[in-house]
């Protein structure tokens, strides 16, 4: 009998087993595709690789969670540092998104001049500065007094933010510039979409400002694709099932079966990455299902549309840009889109002289589900996003060598899920609402983007860290 069994192998499940499995427990952790990393995987198509959605990892620097972490288990992933970490182009201007205050600032004028630029800019970079330097909270959902304990926690964070943590981010911004364009607004909006999953409308300031914020920290660019910083946390797990859908978990006193085919597992604990949404299909127990469906709220159709393109080029790319569009793009809920390029010296997903690139739109699952509309749907948009990146970036047509694209169907087909990108944090998903990694079953417990604390490297490793205090390993 294991001591833990881990459900799913994406950011948050493949770093608990591995960290579980360094501190001396027996772990196995199941998947069922043959690679790791679900959402942030890496994949190949016809001998091309791609980085199926996840491109950058953020927090892997001195004094974050994430190389605190990898650094712990003694891992070293192959990167580069990305800065700019993401560049910005609207109406045919390019402002490079550097970690430096001050190259940054430079850049903005050349697009949205304004006098308050650098009042706002010098906040939103001290509010992640200050954030990512506390320590000490803790979020359990063990039960009513746990969860109670665990916000007194919070208090430190509560008196040093609370003013940006009651006002929605549009109010604060448009009342804080006075004047603001709306082309100013969609730039913001567009950045903080890709990493709180929601506007400026929808959420509180100080989410918005860490979202604004987070390419002053150090992005990486990883060498080899995700795969291979899968593949180093999967190395310290002794075992790894892959091809292995769990159908099924039963409780027992003290202990759970998981049953995959005509095989049986058993675990003391049971920690799933699965979205909390989506968990009840594992169980039959009624008071497992009974927690489950109290967070069916939280389950929304916001999702991703991919582009991938393999193209061959001697050109220079930085490694992520966001193209933002005058206007909405049909069958997407964004103006932007989110093109990340490998990097030239990367041989192992690409091959010399070419290029593998990955490119997203946000899109609503519910726009796919049209059976006979749906190929030629994907073709016009596919058609759509491929012509944009081109002509911004200046790519010829002759260059591609290889092109598709995947929707929120794609999705559910291969990491049986099509909501991407986490829950939002908005207004109405805060603390103390959001699900915890820890749950009031015994042996019970999550990780992922659908649990506290948000998506992404630094939200996930967030709630791996705070699951590590929950257990007291």
């Amino acid at each position: 009998m294991k001591d833990f069994a881990v459900v799913g192998s994406g950011v948050g499940g493949s770093s608990i087993a591995a960290y579980l499995s360094h501190k001396g427990y027996e772990v196995a952790l199941f998947e069922k595709e043959p690679y790791l990393g679900g959402c942030s995987s890496t994949f190949s198509k016809k001998g091309y690789h791609y980085n199926t959605g996840a491109t950058t990892l953020a927090g892997y620097q001195e004094g974050h969670l994430v190389k605190e972490f990898l650094d712990e288990l003694g891992i070293k992933p192959d990167v580069k540092v990305c800065d700019p970490s993401i560049v910005i182009v609207q109406n045919n201007t390019s402002v490079p998104r550097y970690t430096d205050l001050e190259q940054f600032l430079q850049a903005l004028q050349s697009l949205h001049p304004h006098p308050k630029n650098r009042e706002f800019w010098s906040l939103v970079h001290r509010l992640g500065k200050e954030f990512y330097a506390q320590r000490g909270y803790a979020y359990s959902n063990r039960s009513f007094f746990a969860k109670l304990r665990s916000l007194v926690s919070y208090i430190p964070l509560f008196g040093r933010f609370y003013r940006y943590l009651f006002c929605d981010a549009r109010s604060f911004i448009v009342d804080f510039f006075g004047d603001i364009s709306d082309e100013y607004l969609d730039f913001l909006d567009a950045q903080i979409l890709i990493v709180a999953q929601a506007k400026t409308p929808d959420i509180n300031f100080f989410t918005a400002a860490l979202s604004l914020g987070y390419t002053f920290n150090e992005n990486h660019y990883v060498m080899g694709g995700f795969d291979s910083l899968f593949e180093l946390l999967g190395a310290k797990v002794k075992e790894v099932h892959k091809n292995r859908t769990i159908d099924n978990i039963q409780r027992k006193n003290g202990f759970y079966i998981l049953k995959s085919g005509d095989k049986e597992f058993k675990a003391k604990n049971v920690i799933l990455n699965s979205t909390i949404y989506e968990s009840e299909q594992y169980f039959e127990d009624a008071e497992i299902k009974t927690y489950y469906k109290k967070y069916k709220k939280l389950k929304n159709t916001q999702s991703s549309f991919m582009v991938y393109m393999t193209i061959k080029s001697d050109a220079d790319f930085y490694h992520h840009y966001q193209l933002i569009q005058k206007e909405s793009i049909q069958d997407t809920l964004s103006k932007a889109v989110f093109v990340s390029f490998s990097d030239k010296e990367d041989e192992k997903i690409a091959p010399k002289g070419h290029y593998s690139i990955t490119a997203s739109i946000h899109t609503d699952a519910l726009f796919w589900k049209n059976k006979q509309s749906y190929k030629e749907q994907k073709e016009r948009l596919h058609k759509r996003l491929s012509a944009t990146i081109c002509e911004t970036l200046c790519i010829d047509q002759e260059q591609i060598v290889e092109s598709f694209a995947a929707t929120p169907n794609t999705f559910k087909r291969y990491i049986n899920r099509s909501q991407l990108g986490g829950n939002p944090i908005t207004m109405k998903n805060f603390l103390p609402k959001l699900p915890s990694n820890d749950t009031p079953i015994q042996g019970l417990y999550h990780v992922g983007d659908s649990v506290y604390a948000a998506q992404g490297w630094p939200g996930v490793m967030m709630g791996v860290n705070n699951l590590k205090g929950l257990l007291h390993v």
